[in-house]
């Protein structure tokens, strides 16, 4: 199993066998103090603020890493990364669960790309569309992939993130209110779990 933690924006917090790996800390998201956390290891989906803010990380030392990590170059935009550069898609694999995270991703995913990223128990995926992907879009992407569990990221909730950002209802409104699973900041990743989008609320 694995343990995934959001704490906000595009961070999430990995952690298999007590090694704990950071996502994407960010910086300037609007609601939200600049992430603030203690790691084992770090990796930025690319280089924007919002996505590579390590300043306040605190980086830990001596422990197993546990994390196979594949790596799947994509583009932040869908005009072959002309506008907004690229990013990486990164699966991390433990204990025989594997939880992939789309940063910014920008357009669909061809099939060479599916087939790099392989299977998938959950998928991180944006939702919010101007920067990313749009709801439809991360929808069709998360259904390519054939993850059981798609947690969204990367959405405006009131005053939390950025306002040209679409919000949390024009992705869950796509799917069935019976798929839709709310829970608190931390979700464990199992194998065999059932099909759903599971909502996290941010780490405190």
């Amino acid at each position: 199993m694995m343990n995934i933690t959001w704490l906000g924006h595009s961070c999430f917090m990995l952690e298999a066998d007590g090694f704990r790996a950071l996502l994407d800390p960010y910086n300037e998201v609007p609601g939200l103090p600049a992430a603030e956390a203690e790691a084992d290891a770090v990796y930025c989906s690319h280089d924007h603020f919002d996505h590579a803010y390590t300043e306040k990380v605190r980086l830990t030392s001596g422990k197993a890493d546990p994390f196979s990590v594949t790596e799947v170059q994509t583009f932040h935009d869908d005009k072959g990364g002309t506008l907004r550069g690229n990013n990486v898609i990164r699966k991390f694999t433990a204990g025989g669960v594997s939880v992939a995270h789309f940063g910014d991703l920008g357009h669909p995913l061809s099939p060479a790309q599916l087939e790099a990223l392989g299977p998938c128990d959950a998928v991180l995926i944006p939702v919010g569309g101007f920067y990313t992907i749009d709801a439809p879009t991360a929808k069709a992407v998360a259904e390519a992939t054939g993850a059981p569990v798609v947690v969204p990221m990367h959405y405006r909730n009131g005053p939390v993130g950025f306002d040209v950002l679409g919000t949390l209802e024009d992705f869950t409104s796509l799917y069935p209110a019976e798929r839709v699973k709310r829970y608190g900041s931390t979700l464990t990743v199992e194998k065999g779990m059932e099909p759903q989008v599971a909502v996290l609320d941010i780490r405190k």
